[in-house]
């Protein structure tokens, strides 16, 4: 008989937690015992492009909660991964949380992102929610993604190297919503399995108006996440749904990045959202953080399975649902995240594809285009680092030309830098490299500002909607510039000091500044910064880097921020 138990404070459902128990990395988890119905939901979310398998390992927490280093993710390892997971499953779906493109490393967005929306739809994809970053070219590219053709959306040539059909899994876009009320796209969708049917409704974070750009979401609102699911359960009740799937874009953070089996020490935006869900939605799918983490949480009078499957395809979550076959009602959940291995079993439609647009992509990527004398590598904090001090400097490198701005400082967002850089022995540094760490290719704007401007612009770094925490991403400033804060003090006043070459910054003075566009349009919640006069264009952030790297550099100092 099925029943729950209680141990060490966690609560374990008997049956399913010899499944888990028994459960190993790579081999296919045992079905459950005859008698339920199951139905096996595998889970991805931001895979953010990543064809070929990411550099480094990563720490996968493992039950006995001992980490080991594993090389994983690929597109045709994970293709590989889900179908030898399906395998006698007859009902089995594969479905995705948002974030499947954009900030995407070269193979993939030099392509405008369409290898790895075919990658995925080979996979066997089904349904996906949208993330922020699906907005990073903005709706119209977005809707091509889903549709299809080769209609120009943006600065770079569409279907380059053969006509593109468009995805074939249903992206879902529930809290989305146009000026007349309609969803960009659907917000829910039913599936069937026997005599079981499942209600799937997919959504982004409401924050995505702050963390897209203003002109790539133009004309959209982003609803609050639980009262768009809630308002949706009597719908998917009507359709016939025994269970329903919330898939979304908004997650939680924990002490281990990587869990396997837990969500020890687990807090975020997700936990508030749990609790203000209708009891009818038991299993939540999530992402945006870029964590793993899989468990049974009794959160707003429901015991929900929340899970995620950390980001670029390292993992898989495999959830099993079983429903009494006479009531059709949900008895059990579990789920476990499984690593996709480097090494393991790949797709060979998905590797050809790959090494398509790879091979496309060399020439690009391979070309030198300066050299770094070390690694300068990225915060896991969000916060200062090498890199994103690396990038202000080249940005001020240009726009302090006369003719790019006559910039005398230069910020850069630090969520905006997407890894580090690592030259090769040599010291050389590729244009693959610097396009991986800041792929979106902005533009530079110089813009005058009063010193007290500049301060409400830093102040709001640390500004905090409805009282849960920091909204947006920590400015890195340029050599020469930096500021420090103390988090202690009311919001609003919580910067102590601004320094440019050593003097204080007068309020009443005016200051040239750089920015990408992104933020110049107000982008990370940075609505201070559209109000800067004289804007002068200063060419493209990657040119930038590329010139300042192209006579040697030193891996810059920090110490520019400080609390």
């Amino acid at each position: 008989m099925l029943k729950q138990v209680q141990h060490d404070g966690r609560v374990w459902l008997v049956g399913l937690s010899l499944w888990l128990a028994a459960c190993a990395p790579t081999p296919r988890p045992a079905p459950l015992a005859a008698g339920p119905i199951e139905v096996q939901v595998l889970a991805i979310n931001d895979f953010h492009g990543n064809l070929e398998t990411p550099e480094g390992t990563i720490p996968v927490t493992g039950p006995d909660d001992v980490d080991a280093d594993s090389k994983v993710g690929g597109a045709a390892q994970l293709a590989g991964t889900l179908k030898a997971l399906r395998s006698g499953h007859p009902n089995s779906i594969t479905v995705a949380a948002g974030d499947l493109i954009g900030a995407s490393p070269l193979a993939s967005a030099w392509f405008l992102d369409e290898p790895t929306v075919d990658a995925l739809s080979m996979a066997g994809l089904e349904l996906a929610a949208v993330g922020n970053h699906e907005f990073d070219k903005g709706s119209s590219e977005l809707l091509r993604m889903q549709k299809g053709g080769c209609e120009k959306f943006t600065s770079r040539t569409p279907c380059q190297l053969e006509p593109f059909k468009g995805a074939g899994f249903a992206y879902l876009a529930a809290n989305v919503q146009r000026t007349d009320g309609s969803t960009l796209f659907p917000a829910t969708a039913i599936r069937q399995y026997g005599p079981i049917r499942i209600g799937f409704i997919g959504m982004t974070l409401k924050d995505t108006g702050i963390l897209a750009s203003p002109a790539g979401v133009a004309g959209l609102s982003f609803a609050d996440e639980a009262a768009t699911a809630n308002a949706l359960v009597p719908k998917l009740k009507a359709e016939g749904a025994d269970t329903i799937v919330l898939l979304i874009h908004q997650g939680g953070k924990a002490p281990k990045a990587y869990q396997t089996s837990s969500c020890e020490g687990l807090a975020g935006p997700i936990l508030d959202i749990l609790d203000h869900l209708d009891p009818a939605i038991r299993t939540i799918i999530s992402g945006h953080t870029h964590q793993a983490y899989t468990c049974t949480l009794d959160r707003g009078g429901a015991l929900r399975r929340l899970s995620s499957a950390g980001k670029y395809g390292y993992l898989v979550t495999d959830i099993r649902l079983a429903f009494d076959p006479a009531t059709h009602a949900l008895i059990e959940t579990a789920a476990r995240n499984l690593p996709v291995m480097a090494e393991g079993e790949s797709d060979p439609q998905v590797e050809a594809l790959t090494d398509r647009y790879v091979k496309a992509a060399a020439p690009v990527a391979e070309r030198v285009i300066g050299k770094l004398a070390g690694p300068a590598p990225r915060s896991e904090t969000e916060d200062e680092s090498p890199a994103a001090a690396l990038i202000a400097d080249a940005e001020l490198f240009i726009a302090r030309q006369p003719d790019k701005g006559r910039a005398q400082i230069a910020f850069t967002n630090a969520t905006g830098v997407r890894t580090g850089l690592f030259p090769k022995a040599d010291g050389a540094v590729t244009f693959g490299q610097i396009f991986q760490m800041q792929p979106f290719g902005n533009n530079l704007v110089t813009k005058s500002y009063t010193g007290k401007q500049l301060k409400d612009v830093l102040e709001q770094q640390f500004r905090t909607v409805d009282g849960k925490g920091r909204v947006g991403s920590l400015l890195v400033p340029s050599a020469g510039f930096r500021f420090r804060y103390d988090l202690s003090r009311p919001e609003g006043d919580r910067i102590t000091l601004m320094e440019l070459g050593g003097r204080r910054i007068d309020p009443a003075a005016s200051y040239r500044v750089t920015v990408n566009n992104f933020l110049s349009s107000g982008g990370d919640g940075f609505s201070a910064l559209t109000a800067g006069t004289d804007a002068v264009d200063g060419g493209i952030d990657l040119d930038a880097m590329g010139s300042w790297l192209a006579g040697g550099q030193p891996v810059p100092p920090l110490g520019r921020t400080k609390d």
